[in-house]
């Protein structure tokens, strides 16, 4: 049997500022591709080039990247500010449609930083701006100096629900961190539940209630040293696990 395919969620640049391509980081095919056992594939992020129907039929997963741009403040009922940042509307047309449309489906969708409030926002939840300028808030935006692997580098705890999905996948209920985003949940939509937060109660791990596939979705970047990280290795294993049999019961049907 062929490696099932993830589909992974590019993002927009320029490249020297003026050449536009579409992208993903080396390091999310790595972990596709190494320790999910996956095919990577990386989804252009414009509505005029993909539909939904389309990629759920040629891939078997997906991949939510983290990213800059935000999502737009009215995809959860707010209005824009100054503090929301950057926006990219095409990767919001793209991936917040997929994201309930994989849920409806059962098919296997892991979200990552900006992914992982893609998915919140799916669900109907709403998000801070800036988590940073709440009280009691700590700063847990990527630090501006440094090499990326002191970017990188483990940062802050994250405390799973005694007995969730997380805790039985890492084998931990308490795991260190890396921390690179500035927005962070608000208000959880009905169906997400939050499976871990960080000492200073930013909501760190979710997934979807009731879905029938893999939904699990962290605030940290688990891409970052998947093969030797004890606690992204087994979260991208059970990924590529829910992969492959969604594959497999596709083509069984």
């Amino acid at each position: 049997m062929s490696r099932p395919v993830v589909g992974i969620i590019g993002n927009s640049y320029l490249i020297d500022g003026e050449y536009p391509t579409y992208a993903a980081g080396k390091m999310n095919a790595d972990a596709v591709g190494c320790i999910c056992g996956a095919i990577p594939l990386i989804i252009p992020t414009d509505p005029a080039l993909v539909n939904t129907a389309e990629l759920m039929e040629v891939c078997d997963g997906f991949l939510f990247t983290g990213g800059r741009p935000n999502v737009h403040p009215e995809e959860y009922g707010e209005a824009e500010t100054e503090a929301h940042g950057a926006f990219d509307r095409d990767r919001d047309a793209v991936a917040l449609p997929l994201i309930r449309a994989c849920v409806d489906a059962g098919q296997p969708i892991i979200g990552i930083c900006r992914g992982f409030q893609e998915v919140a926002v799916a669900m109907e939840s709403t998000l801070h701006p800036e988590i940073r300028d709440l009280d009691g808030r700590d700063n847990h935006r990527m630090p501006p100096d440094g090499t990326l692997a002191e970017k990188f580098a483990l940062r802050h705890k994250v405390r799973f629900v005694a007995g969730g999905p997380f805790e039985k996948i890492v084998g931990s209920q308490e795991v260190m961190t890396n921390s690179l985003h500035g927005q962070g949940i608000k208000v959880a939509g009905p169906r997400i539940v939050i499976d871990g937060y960080a000492p200073d109660g930013t909501p760190e791990a979710i997934y979807v209630k009731d879905a029938k596939g893999f939904t699990l979705s962290t605030q940290w970047h688990p891409e970052w040293n998947a093969a030797g990280d004890p606690v992204s290795r087994p979260i991208f294993e059970a990924f590529g696990a829910a992969c492959a049999a969604f594959q497999k019961g596709r083509k069984s049907a």
